[in-house]
């Protein structure tokens, strides 16, 4: 069973919510959480991304980082952009984008499910960002980002949530990227809370490093004088239906071939595979399993594996992303560890094949892999194995937005 509760969410006034709603923090660098706050003391980036408040030569671990993070929260709440919730509550959170909808709910987790494999995940994280996360929370005494949970489809959360969501909305916006971004007030969250109880299992889609700074600062103020089963030992979790989600592609680019011309390079990837010249970046519907695009000296190639080359019974193994760095990265590009070799990227496919083009023809010798999208049943079934994906598998598109629930310890 998944357990599910309600929380009492600080959250921003409706008529405000447009203003706080901002992008998470993890998706833009410094200098675009700068320009996307601009001339808005509201941004929720205020508060996640709080380095854009102090000089830029400031390092994103100093103290004072944290110290700003939780005076952006104090300041929105004292002057009453930000308020607590009476009683706790459950939300249907809905977002539409390019005609589609994704419909879940808000509302806090157990960490013992998280621990105990009942909510499972699939991409390792690293001490660095965990450190981060579980600094922010503690300092914040609040966790401001949502782990975004996905579960096989249920009707019954389908018809009740449909149901609900007839009544009037408690925001609704569109945010600048043209999302439509609708939540509501759950009339009964009992009827969730069976209903989620019902379910064998949950799989973190978004938010590995969120939840895992969530497990460590709950275990620190476990050892406090806050001590055990209190707020802090639950999370705050956005769960929609696998069906309803949309993975992009995570797309690299390497910043140089290590001394190989580009000529070089073809010759080697068509050892690896079938190389063909195309007129411009390939289109999705021209890539899948084992197909790859690539831009290098401004020219665009397909690669394509042979098919029986690969264990398609292998669920790690078997991933566009794993096939990428065993066959290419690795041996074609001495890519070792794409955790921590610098001269890798990883660009999120929301951005498309022009932002790879771009990079590559401002670099000096560089080039781009344009992949075909992980599937959200593939996720699921290394997650149920008990494995784990390549760095930069999946990239979830809409993002969810922060700062519309915030869960205070």
């Amino acid at each position: 069973m998944v357990r599910l509760k309600p929380f009492a969410a600080l959250r921003p006034l409706p008529s405000l919510a447009a203003q706080v709603a901002s992008v998470p923090y993890d998706v833009v660098n410094r200098e675009e959480a700068a320009g996307l706050a601009d001339g808005n003391p509201y941004s929720f980036l205020h508060v996640i991304r709080s380095e854009i408040d102090l000089p830029a030569a400031t390092d994103p671990s100093d103290d004072a980082v944290y110290a700003g993070a939780r005076e952006a929260l104090r300041r929105m709440q004292d002057q009453g952009v930000l308020v607590r919730e009476d009683s706790p509550q459950m939300y249907l959170y809905r977002l539409v984008s390019n005609g589609k909808a994704q419909l879940g709910i808000v509302g806090c987790c157990h960490l013992d499910d998280y621990a105990s494999g009942v909510i499972r995940k699939h991409e390792r994280t690293r001490p660095d960002k965990e450190d981060d996360r579980t600094r922010h929370i503690l300092a914040l005494g609040a966790q401001a980002g949502l782990v975004l949970l996905t579960f096989r489809f249920v009707e019954a959360f389908e018809t009740q949530a449909h149901r609900d969501v007839n009544a009037r909305p408690l925001c609704h916006f569109d945010a600048p990227d043209g999302v439509t971004h609708t939540v509501w007030r759950v009339p009964d969250a009992g009827v969730y809370q069976d209903i989620f109880a019902a379910i064998d299992c949950a799989y973190v889609a978004d938010g590995h490093h969120r939840i895992a700074g969530a497990a460590r600062a709950a275990a620190e103020r476990r050892n406090g004088p806050d001590g055990p089963d209190q707020e802090h030992d639950w999370f705050v979790a956005a769960l929609f239906p696998a069906p309803a989600l949309t993975i992009l592609p995570y797309n690299r680019f390497v910043t140089e071939t290590g001394g190989l011309t580009a000529d070089e390079v073809l010759r080697r990837l068509a050892d690896v595979g079938t190389v063909t010249a195309v007129d411009g970046p390939p289109t999705p519907g021209t890539l899948g399993p084992g197909i790859f695009g690539t831009c290098l000296d401004g020219r665009w190639h397909t690669l394509q594996l042979d098919p029986g080359s690969i264990d398609r019974a292998d669920p790690v193994g078997s991933l566009d992303v794993a096939l990428l760095q065993e066959r290419v990265l690795g041996p074609v590009l001495a890519i070792g560890d794409p955790r921590s070799d610098r001269r890798i990227e990883f660009i999120g496919g929301s951005r498309g094949p022009d932002e790879l083009q771009r990079r590559v023809e401002e670099s000096s010798g560089g080039i781009a892999f344009l992949l075909h999208a992980t599937s959200i049943d593939e996720l699921m079934t290394v997650a149920d194995a008990g494995l784990y994906m390549p760095p930069k598998s999946t990239w979830f598109e809409p993002k969810l937005r922060s700062g519309l629930f915030v869960h205070m310890l």
